[in-house]
C-alpha cells in the first residue's frame, strides 16, 4: 500500500470515530482526548506527506492509528479497528533513508523503554485488568513484529509496528490504565 493510501484510509477511520461515552463525564473528558490525538495526527500526518516527509507521515498515520484502535477496545470511542498496520509496499527515496534509519532505530528504542516503565494499576479482579493486558500484549507484538521486519532491512515496515504499538501504550496511559515509572517524557501524558 501507498502512504497517501494508508493515510486516506486513515482519515477516513478518523472521521467516522466518535466519543462513545457521555461527554459531560470523565469517561467522556479522556474519550475526547483520545479522539483529539486520533485527529491530531491524521492532520499531522497529511502535512508531512504533502511537504513530501514520507517517513514522519508514514509514523504519524500509524501512530494514530493505534489511539484509534485502542480507543475503540477500551470503549471510549466508536469506529471501526485497523486490525493493525498495512504493509507499506512504496519506496522510499533515497534522501530520506537516513531519516527513516533514525526514526526507525528511535522509535525501537523508546517503545522498547517505554515498555518497561509501566505499571499496570486497575486490580486483577477489575473488568479494566484485561484491557490494560490487552494493550501490553498489543504493544509488545507489535514491537516484536517491527524487530523481525527490522532484520529483513525494511525500515518503513518496521516504523509502521513500532509507531503502531506506541500509540496504543500512549492511550492506555492517557486512559489511566498504567502508572509511569520510568522516563515520563516517552509518553503523552
Amino acid at each position: 500500500m501507498l502512504i497517501e493510501t494508508y493515510g486516506e484510509k486513515y482519515q477516513t477511520a478518523t472521521a467516522a470515530a466518535v466519543v462513545a461515552v457521555p461527554t459531560d463525564t470523565a469517561l467522556g473528558s479522556t474519550g475526547a482526548e483520545i479522539l483529539e490525538m486520533v485527529s491530531c495526527y491524521a492532520y499531522d500526518g497529511m502535512v508531512f506527506y504533502r511537504k513530501g516527509d514520507l517517513v514522519n507521515a508514514a509514523a504519524s498515520f500509524a501512530y494514530g492509528y493505534g489511539w484509534l484502535d485502542a480507543g475503540c477496545m477500551l470503549g471510549f470511542l466508536s469506529g471501526t479497528n485497523s486490525a493493525g498496520p498495512d504493509t507499506i509496499t512504496e519506496n522510499i527515496p533515497e534522501t530520506l533513508r537516513e531519516h527513516l534509519s533514525e526514526k526507525t532505530e528511535r522509535y525501537q528504542r523508546m517503545l522498547t523503554e517505554a515498555s518497561r516503565s509501566i505499571v499496570t494499576l486497575p486490580d486483577a479482579e477489575t473488568p479494566m485488568y484485561p484491557a490494560a493486558e490487552k494493550i501490553q500484549i498489543t504493544t509488545s507484538t507489535e514491537l516484536a513484529r517491527g524487530n523481525e521486519i527490522l532484520l529483513k532491512h525494511d525500515e518503513i515496515n518496521a516504523l509502521m509496528h513500532f509507531s503502531y504499538g506506541y500509540g496504543w501504550l500512549d492511550c492506555g496511559v492517557r486512559s489511566g490504565l498504567f502508572g509511569i515509572t520510568g522516563d515520563r517524557h516517552l509518553f503523552t501524558i
